[in-house]
């Protein structure tokens, strides 16, 4: 549904804000008489005979041009005030416009809206010849001034009394507000232009197109744009300018590709404004197509384009593949003395390493980058992606002569040889590089420690770190990781540990999965203390810890026979915000059940079946003993029947287990019903289970020998079932 703009409520819903409802008693130039200054006390001290002073001088030379020239002498507004309304008192001295003009701007200025309001009411209110012009003229200048809450004060009194100024005052206010993104004040502005009279121009609806797109009020602003024509106003290349970026930030490129069409289709002719604006985002949305238009019609019109325009352009040109277009641009830009970003010589280096067209990627760095380090950079970092080992020695070799290599560039090369090479090669090179006078940092040292990683050269790694160690520096991610990994699959445990510390206290995280292995190699040592301890590690360094990190803590725990520090584990997992899972829950009930905290186990289990969770069998097994040995199975006798459903591994032992249990704590309807499932799944009961139910249907036996169920009319199936096995 398209927003009209009437239909836009203001927070005020009267003829002005609320800050423009004015004291009810007013005066004006007529009643200057009943003005009295403020009592002496009122003043600073300090200020006095200055006051004096001034007010001497006027008395003998009182018109309006001394008066100006004293109040704008004067810096506090205060005794300005004091001289004016002085001046307002002498019977031979009327106030003019610019008298009212000078003395409302040093109050707004300072702040002191109330009497600024009523001064500019006054001569509003009297519309005398300049008033209107001295009103326009405060608006301009409070506006210059980003006042623009006291513009608005002005502007209201101004319609108020229907001394409405020209429609370049409103546009200018409108405009200063429209930087502001103050909308409310816009729409206000505009509504009291409407009820002026005043037929607006295409910058005052420019000025609220540009608003309402802002505001992401994007059918109001293309309500507004459609009807333009009907207000007497044709959109101008400003306008199609702030409508196609409004609809493009608003993430409306299809609407505005339209805009754009029929605007080049009603033959409207961009300035370089337009371009600098539409150009460099059409790019950022990927729309090459258009961006390419545009730059085309702007080199048409001989406009020369600016370094943001031909950076986004190269930059989406290389993204789609079009490098020999980017090349072209940046000569063109060469060619009129225009200095290509270093961005766009970057992206013309990795559109030649995605496109692997290197031999041309290397003419092109010949002819045009001799001396800049990042486009070198970036071909050398694709040799290695493309295992280009020979083209990638070479362009250092070139880059070494030039004395660009710095030791960033080295360890580029040296990283790949380390990951993909022998660690013998690495060496080479580090010598090479330190022939070259370029000092090894601590990514030469870390991608050292990767080789010797990748092949198990766990002493000469860790020799490495120790010196790393020794220097302040810290292990990049990939390395750090690398490191405790190995180390960790080795069984190393200390050494693993010793990084770990080492890293946390400078702050680098650990990734998760390898944390977790930490975890786990920790715990397999019987070193839970000390897993706890790297688990508090974590948050202090910004490792991820993850539920696996706990269920790994936890069941070390249950393991070792420490169920009650379980719990504290879990509350720790429930604060970190981790899920808990299937087998956190089987942890915990394990866990309350070596303590026989039986209740506890049965309230687990009920949390767990009611998330749709079942307990795995070693757990039912561990639950249903401790409850069946403290004779608690009607804790769970209401979900028996989901356990049994979900666990199909439930041996006759555990049915026996359970039947007896049940009989005994008086719930032998639930007993019943176990018996006759445990026989559908082929099952025979024990001699325990026997006897128990055999002995409660036989108790009575007529005098021909007969039991009494005989003479039942509903014979209990199960009972005839086991006293038939029992004859056998």
């Amino acid at each position: 549904m398209v927003l009209k703009l009437s239909t836009l409520k203001l927070k005020f819903p009267n003829k002005i804000p609320p800050w423009l409802n004015f004291p009810g008693r007013y005066f004006s130039l007529s009643y200057a008489a009943t003005l009295r200054p403020k009592p002496e006390t009122d003043t600073d001290p300090q200020s006095v005979d200055n006051y004096e002073e001034k007010i001497g001088f006027l008395k003998h030379n009182l018109h309006p041009g001394n008066l100006i020239r004293i109040l704008d002498k004067t810096q506090d507004s205060n005794s300005a005030l004091k001289i004016f309304k002085w001046a307002a008192l002498q019977k031979s001295f009327n106030h003019t416009p610019d008298t009212y003009y000078h003395i409302s701007l040093k109050l707004g200025l300072a702040g002191n809206v109330k009497e600024m309001d009523n001064f500019c009411l006054n001569l509003a209110r009297d519309k005398c010849v300049g008033s209107r012009e001295a009103l326009a003229s405060l608006v301009h200048t409070f506006v210059r001034h980003s006042r623009l809450n006291e513009a608005i004060r002005v502007l209201g009194n101004m319609t108020l009394c229907g001394l409405n100024p020209s429609v370049d005052v409103f546009n200018d206010l409108l405009c200063a507000l429209v930087k502001k993104t103050d909308f409310q004040n816009v729409l206000f502005v505009y509504k009291e232009m409407v009820k002026g009279g005043i037929v607006p121009t295409v910058g005052t609806l420019n000025s609220l197109l540009e608003v309402l797109f802002e505001t992401n009020r994007v059918e109001s602003g293309l309500n507004q744009f459609r009807r333009m024509n009907k207000k007497g106003c044709s959109p101008n290349v400003r306008t199609f300018e702030i409508v196609i970026k409004g609809l493009v930030l608003n993430n409306r490129v299809d609407d505005a590709v339209l805009i754009l069409h029929e605007m080049l289709e009603l033959k409207y002719q961009p300035d370089v404004c337009f371009y600098i604006c539409i150009i460099p985002l059409f790019c950022q949305e990927n729309r090459l197509e258009q961006g390419i238009q545009l730059f085309k019609q702007m080199r048409a019109a001989n406009l020369v384009p600016n370094s943001v325009i031909c950076r986004e352009l190269v930059h989406c040109l290389c993204m789609n593949l079009h490098l020999d277009d980017a090349i072209n641009i940046l000569e063109e830009m060469i060619e009129i003395g225009e200095i290509p970003p270093l961005d766009s010589f970057v992206d013309v280096m990795n559109g030649f390493c995605e496109a692997k067209r290197y031999n041309e990627a290397m003419c092109f760095l010949e002819n045009n980058c001799g001396n800049l380090v990042s486009p070198h950079k970036v071909l050398l970092e694709g040799c290695c992606k493309a295992d280009n080992f020979f083209l990638g020695i070479s362009l250092l070799e070139k880059m070494s002569e030039r004395g660009i290599a710095d030791c960033d560039c080295w360890n580029i090369l040296l990283g790949w040889i380390c990951e993909n090479a022998s660690i013998k090669k690495a060496y080479e090179l580090l010598g090479r590089m330190i022939v070259r006078s370029v000092v090894p940092d601590c990514s030469t040292y870390a991608a050292l420690v990767v080789g010797n990683c990748n092949l198990n050269k766990y002493e000469d790694a860790l020799e490495l770190f120790h010196y790393i160690w020794s220097k302040f520096w810290v292990l990049d991610s990939k390395c750090y990781s690398r490191l405790v990994e190995g180390l960790c699959r080795l069984k190393r445990i200390e050494e693993a540990v010793v990084v770990y510390y080492y890293m946390s206290k400078s702050k680098c995280p650990l990734e998760v999965a390898t944390f977790n292995l930490l975890i786990e190699a920790t715990c397999d040592a019987g070193k839970v203390d000390e897993a706890v301890k790297l688990r508090s590690l974590a948050y202090y360094s910004g490792t991820s810890c993850s539920s696996v990190t706990h269920i790994t803590i936890m069941l070390a725990f249950l393991k070792s026979g420490r169920a009650k520090d379980v719990l504290v584990m879990f509350s720790q997992m429930v604060i970190g915000g981790c899920k808990v899972h299937a087998e956190v829950y089987c942890i915990l009930i394990r866990s309350m059940c070596a303590l026989n905290r039986f209740k506890d186990c049965a309230l687990f289990c009920k949390l767990m079946i009611n998330e749709s969770l079942m307990p795995d069998s070693g757990t039912i097994h561990d639950l249903l003993s401790c409850l069946t040995n403290h004779s608690q199975l009607r804790l769970v006798s209401k979900d028996i029947d989901k356990i049994i459903s979900g666990m199909d591994t439930l041996d006759s032992t555990m049915f026996n287990l359970l039947i007896n249990g049940l009989w005994k704590e008086g719930c032998r309807r639930e007993a019943r019903n176990l018996l006759d499932l445990m026989l559908e799944r082929g099952w025979v009961p024990d001699a325990t289970t026997h006897t128990l139910f055999v002995g409660s249907n036989v108790e009575g036996v007529t005098s021909r020998g007969r039991p009494t169920y005989e003479n039942s009319m509903d014979e209990d199936n199960v009972s005839n079932i086991l006293a038939e096995a029992l004859g056998k």
